[in-house]
């Protein structure tokens, strides 16, 4: 009865997420359908009841289309439905179970239980808060009328206001998230973006004047070269001049970018895991290990912790990342570690751009990169590299 399913198991959906393959549709049905053997009641009434041959064809085709409008109900729950429809599919819904507990008797006041959550799961907060109560009211009213059902009554008052809270809960429960998967979506694209305006900012400012000054000291030369060529060899020296210190300025500003720092990819993981809602446990400022480090050694942890922060706010869902750097004293000598650990979604690691080319530089200081799913839940990214006898 509950949309457990979307709670994300192995394999299964994530919450807010529809199913989006053959297993995970199967996953969210089990889920689903698991909550139906409460109807065991109405079932072995049928069976056992005594009803007449007449009277059991009804109530079993009666009960074959409540646990199918149901269904489509409960599975519908993250689609955007108008509401007017949602509200007369509940109450046909409770019109079915009114119409069978009336007919066949007390063991049929379960289907309430049912009208309950299903109300709660499909409609949004603001009307299920009082269509959840006034299904139990019919529950109680119906309870009534039913020989015997008051004895009944306890036992499914409970069951019908908890379960169909429970799924308003649940369902804001998803629909935050998917919101909050939106977000960090977003957030992920404007860091892009904006580290491709920085770099744009960063070339014009560098170019831009020099090859200014280079058009025009090459319109001038070549106004002078019929009649003055010592003048125009002159401009030419000064554009060879200034095409230099440009290529100069351009490969510093390109170093920079290829080469970050620890503790400046530190302090921004820390900015991208709160924008995203992620609660970032980082080393804590100063970051000891840094100052023994080689600035290569450097540079390709740091590259590390920008990717593996990256992927955790782009792909993991995680509500927590840890990040860990430490150097070790092994048998083969002093190596350094960084681990960056989240509890997301897991799953195996794939090959891409960023694990290749992250495997690449830690190969060039000697180093080694590990990634992969972390028991049932969760996924870390170890980088290790040796550090030198005299390092």
């Amino acid at each position: 009865m509950t949309e457990t399913g979307l709670m994300g198991t192995k394999g299964g959906p994530r919450i807010g997420a529809r199913p989006e393959n053959r297993r995970q549709r199967v996953v969210k049905s089990l889920w689903i359908s698991v909550w139906l053997f409460y109807l065991s009641a109405p079932v072995t009434d049928l069976v056992s009841g005594g009803h007449s041959l007449g009277a059991r064809l009804l109530g079993g085709l009666g009960l074959v289309a409540f646990v199918a409008w149901y269904l489509v109900l409960v599975f519908r729950t993250a689609r955007q439905t108008q509401v007017r429809r949602v509200l007369l599919s509940v109450a046909v819904l409770s019109a079915q179970a009114t119409i069978l507990s009336l007919a066949l008797g007390r063991e049929w006041l379960v289907l309430f239980v049912y009208v309950a959550i299903a109300s709660g799961a499909a409609l949004p907060g603001e009307i299920s808060r009082f269509t959840v109560p006034g299904a139990t009211v019919l529950l109680a009213l119906t309870a009534f009328a039913v020989p015997g059902g008051d004895e009944y009554l306890a036992g499914l008052l409970i069951p019908a206001l908890m379960g169909g809270f429970a799924m308003v809960g649940i369902r804001a429960m998803i629909r935050t998230t998917m919101e909050l998967r939106e977000a960090r979506a977003t957030v992920a694209q404007l860091a892009a973006n904006e580290e491709r305006l920085r770099m744009a900012r960063d070339l014009h400012d560098l170019l831009g004047h020099s090859l200014s000054l280079i058009t025009l000291k090459s319109e001038l030369a070549g106004r002078m070269l019929p009649e003055h060529p010592e003048q125009a060899a002159r401009q030419v020296a000064d554009i060879e001049q200034v095409s230099r210190q440009a290529l100069v300025d351009v490969r510093e500003a390109v170093s920079g970018y290829r080469r970050p720092t620890l503790p400046g990819e530190l302090a921004g993981a820390r900015t991208a895991l709160a924008a995203a809602g992620v609660v970032a446990d980082l080393p804590a400022e100063p970051v000891e290990p840094v100052e023994d480090l080689p600035e290569e050694v450097e540079s390709a942890l740091a590259w590390s912790l920008r990717e593996a922060v990256t992927n955790v706010v782009r792909h993991s869902g995680a509500q927590r990342c840890t990040v860990r750097l430490e150097t070790r004293q092994t048998l083969a000598g002093r190596v350094v570690e960084l681990s960056v650990a989240d509890d997301g979604g897991g799953g195996p690691a794939q090959a891409g751009n960023g694990l290749t080319g992250l495997t690449e530089r830690l190969e060039a200081v000697g180093g080694t990169l590990s990634a992969g799913q972390t028991g049932k839940k969760g996924f870390r990214l170890l980088a290790r590299i040796p550090l030198g006898s005299g390092s």
